[in-house]
């Protein structure tokens, strides 16, 4: 019963926990420091421009969270979609480690 209770303990504890971050600002690593007085006015195209940095999001309290490989695929794919300019605002749904969120789901 023991070896029950704690191989459910440790299943428990390795289950990841998806987040869901809604309306915040999609940016490139490289811009998000410079960005972070006014993330609205960062363009698409610098963010195109500086995409071998990565991309992430910038929280609702200033933080930067970068995106794993598949998250910044998706970010490239819909930076060239879109006519959006600027204020390039996302909904994002992965699992956050370390600052690195793992995406699983992307859009405006």
């Amino acid at each position: 019963m023991k070896k029950l209770i704690v191989i459910a303990a440790l299943l428990i504890s390795s289950v990841a926990f998806a987040s869901d971050w809604s309306n915040v600002v999609l940016i490139d690593q490289t811009c998000a420091a410079k960005a972070k007085a006014a993330p609205d006015a960062h363009t698409r195209a610098c963010a195109i421009q500086c995409s071998k940095s990565g991309y992430g999001i910038l929280t609702q309290d200033g933080q930067f969270l970068k995106f794993d490989q598949k998250g910044n695929e998706e970010a490239a794919k819909l930076l060239s979609s879109t006519d959006k300019k600027d204020h390039l605002r996302v909904n994002v749904q992965g699992q956050e480690k370390s600052g690195t969120i793992a995406v699983t789901s992307l859009s405006f």
